[in-house]
């Protein structure tokens, strides 16, 4: 939802048709903009977000002219509002354009790239570039490799974030899912971008990568990591989240941890069972056994119950901290089982586990009962 309480998907509605309508008449007099809105309208309060952005496309494509650059033409012209203009629909006036050049643009591959480029510098064509990658991934790369040194954040974001290889909400690219090494020189130049909105893109992208390429993007991160400025440094650690939270060795001897030297004591889990909706409480105490200072990342896993009764763990945040020689430190979290949309939970024993610096310790159980 937008702050307003309202549905991102009711900024797509019958004012951005009629606003549609009007600014493409405005730049092609030959548009049936009462037509347009006509036909688009009544369907709309029927759909959800991104089916009402495919519904105004195909309206679109339906109303203007049969050649698709000249339609593209049309569309190019309009992409300019003022702030207060795109402000009365939340930023999604543009994503029914999108959705436009994503959908219909396939058999002109330049008209389409031009669209995507100027689309990019005011709403987004991460989504509507996916196409032309899959389709054209040598010649798209070629492009890319050009904007990557593009004037605008915008276009050089794009670059980044339109090439993820599993960028939410998208389809994923499975070339780069297979292979993803022909990203790294568009990742490399811009791993140290002026902009932190395109530097943290590359971070993302890396992350993605991560997942089925763990090894290639510690590679990469290790060498990039020599003399690296701070700005690069947060690339890096955002980079290597995914990693750090499966408590991957060599991803945390990146960011300078290394394996503990420590005791856990005192180590609590109370109470033993709890229903949905109820906490549990867990205590314990580090003890350092180094003879040097030592940087230690702190977190808890719990093993959820699966449908089967086996188990999958999952790596929650706790903390940071810089432990002396000799010294300890006592850490207590409370855990909530809440309904959450990204996991169903199922009755039976959960194991909780510490862990520092990838490495888990101690072991307690709490029974779930639903």
């Amino acid at each position: 939802m937008s702050g307003d309480n309202t549905l991102f998907k009711d900024h797509l509605n019958a004012d951005l048709v009629k606003t549609l309508a009007h600014k493409i008449q405005a730049v092609h007099t030959d548009f049936d903009a009462t037509g347009f809105v006509e036909t688009t309208t009544p369907a709309l309060d029927a759909l959800e977000l991104k089916a009402r952005s495919e519904w105004i496309a195909d309206q679109l494509r339906a109303h203007l002219p049969d050649d698709y650059p000249a339609a593209v033409a049309v569309l190019r012209q309009i992409l300019m509002w003022d702030e207060a203009e795109a402000a009365r629909f939340n930023g999604f006036a543009l994503m029914p354009i999108a959705h436009f050049v994503e959908k219909y643009g396939h058999d002109h591959y330049d008209a389409s790239m031009q669209a995507n480029y100027a689309i990019t510098q005011h709403f987004t064509a991460e989504f509507s570039v996916r196409p032309f990658i899959e389709a054209h991934p040598t010649r798209t790369l070629a492009l890319l490799r050009e904007w990557a040194h593009d004037d605008s954040e915008h276009v050089r974001r794009l670059v980044s974030e339109g090439t993820r290889p599993r960028l939410p909400w998208a389809a994923q690219l499975k070339g780069f899912i297979a292979d993803p090494t022909p990203l790294l020189p568009l990742l490399d130049a811009l791993k140290d971008d002026p902009s932190q909105y395109v530097r943290r893109s590359v971070a993302n992208n890396l992350n993605d990568i991560a997942k089925d390429h763990p090894q290639l993007v510690i590679d990469t991160l290790r060498a990039w990591s020599v003399d690296a400025s701070k700005d690069r440094q947060w690339v890096i650690k955002h980079a290597l989240r995914t990693l750090i939270k499966q408590g991957d060795p060599d991803a945390l001897a990146i960011l300078g941890y290394s394996p503990p030297q420590i005791d856990l004591r005192d180590f609590d889990l109370t109470p033993s069972a709890i229903h949905m909706g109820e906490t549990v409480t867990l205590t314990f105490t580090l003890v350092s056994q180094a003879d040097t200072p030592q940087s230690l990342m702190i977190d808890y896993v719990v093993h959820f119950v699966k449908a089967n009764g086996e188990t999958r763990p999952k790596v929650f945040k706790l903390t940071q901290r810089e432990l002396p020689p000799g010294e300890s430190v006592t850490i207590s979290r409370a855990h909530t089982i809440k309904p959450i949309t990204t996991r169903k939970y199922y009755a039976g024993t959960h194991t909780v586990q510490v862990q520092v610096n990838g490495v888990t310790y101690g072991s307690a159980d709490f029974d779930l009962m639903l």
